[in-house]
């Protein structure tokens, strides 16, 4: 009786499964390598053993499974480990990456940092004016712009100047994007802010982040850089 079969098994599955299957596979094949080795010395003939060379090779196959099976655990464990990684960044001490990272993320309003405030905007389609409006936490209005008419993504920067001649080096800001056709139809749009990452709060279990005391959920970040 031969046991060679399972070890070739075991290599087969190893190569053409993924890490969960092939781990799994391993242990039955493994058991199963374990088994006839004991049956075959159970009812090997007294007077003709197996020979030693053969038991040897056998005996290192058999290290070998187990040493593959010693892999694919590790592997499991990697694998769990980064999916968990995956499914929780933005959630407890792993948000603390995002710190002093500029992230883009959903929403209108964000922070003049460094002497500017920065947005995107998309257009559904193609529209005949497009008017940019910025206004203070108190809903004032302190500029007024056109925009890129073309459908797509645009980038909006304002430097903190007013259009009266004041200068903001500080505070929160909310960009309004008006468009319509050339028949007064309005266009769709939607905005996005950007913002470097000056705070991270995570105490009621999902990472919440201040770009410039601006509150933005992990979960609505879109793209870090």
């Amino acid at each position: 009786m031969s046991v060679d079969s399972i070890s070739s098994s075991s290599t087969t599955t190893t190569t053409s499964s993924s890490t969960k299957s092939s781990s799994a596979s391993l242990v039955d094949n493994y058991q199963s390598f374990l088994t006839l080795l004991l049956k075959q010395l159970e009812v090997q003939d007294p007077t003709d053993p197996v020979d030693a060379s053969q038991y040897t090779t056998q005996l290192v196959q058999l290290a070998s499974l187990e040493q593959q099976m010693s892999i694919g655990d590790k592997l499991d464990d990697l694998s769990t480990a980064v999916t968990s990684l995956g499914t929780s960044l933005g959630s407890g001490s792993n948000a603390i990456g995002y710190l002093g990272r500029t992230v883009e993320a959903e929403g209108s309003t964000t922070a003049l940092q460094s002497g500017s405030a920065s947005w995107e905007y998309d257009l559904d389609s193609t529209a005949s004016k497009v008017t940019l409006t910025v206004t203070d936490s108190a809903g004032k209005t302190v500029h007024t712009e056109t925009g890129d008419t073309s459908s797509g993504t645009h980038a909006v920067s304002w430097d903190g100047t007013a259009d009266n001649g004041t200068t903001y080096s500080s505070g929160t800001y909310t960009l309004t994007v008006s468009a319509v056709d050339s028949s007064g139809t309005s266009v769709g749009t939607t905005t996005r802010i950007k913002g470097t990452v000056t705070g991270v709060d995570s105490s009621s279990g999902s990472a919440t982040l201040s770009i410039g005391g601006v509150s933005v959920s992990a979960d609505d970040v879109l793209a870090i850089s």
